[in-house]
């Protein structure tokens, strides 16, 4: 007669990570503690210093330019809806493939936009050019 393993209770099964709300979250985070001061909660920027994050084809537009962007920082004077921006940004390579993947496909998601998700493949590939 086979033994029945103990019956876990109820609520203390810990839920998998699938899909795509731990990266959303994880990309929330990693917003949070890298963007928001520059781009502000709203993604909508600081007027003629931080471009907003907001439907521009920066965001929306070349994955691979955006992440090398944020992997190699920025400092170029950028017209963007008719308004320029000139401020540099830092690189920010010393987050891992899977924390700009995130923070990347959670700003292509949020603010309006609705773009496909970055992969950590994709930064891996990119980091690598």
């Amino acid at each position: 007669m086979a033994q029945k393993s103990p019956a876990k209770k109820a609520g203390t099964a810990k839920p998998k990570a699938t899909g795509a709300a731990p990266i959303a979250e994880d990309g929330k985070t990693v917003y949070a503690q890298n963007c928001l001061s520059c781009h502000q909660a709203d993604g909508g920027g600081v007027p003629n210093m931080n471009p907003p994050l907001i439907k521009t084809d920066y965001v929306l537009g070349d994955k691979d330019r955006l992440i090398k962007i944020v992997l190699n920082g920025f400092n170029e004077r950028v017209e963007i809806e008719g308004e320029m921006y000139n401020n540099v940004m830092p690189a920010l390579n010393h987050l891992t493939d899977k924390q700009i993947a995130a923070v990347l496909t959670y700003v292509r998601n949020n603010f309006g936009n609705k773009a496909s998700a970055v992969t950590p493949v994709e930064v891996k590939k990119a980091r690598g050019k």
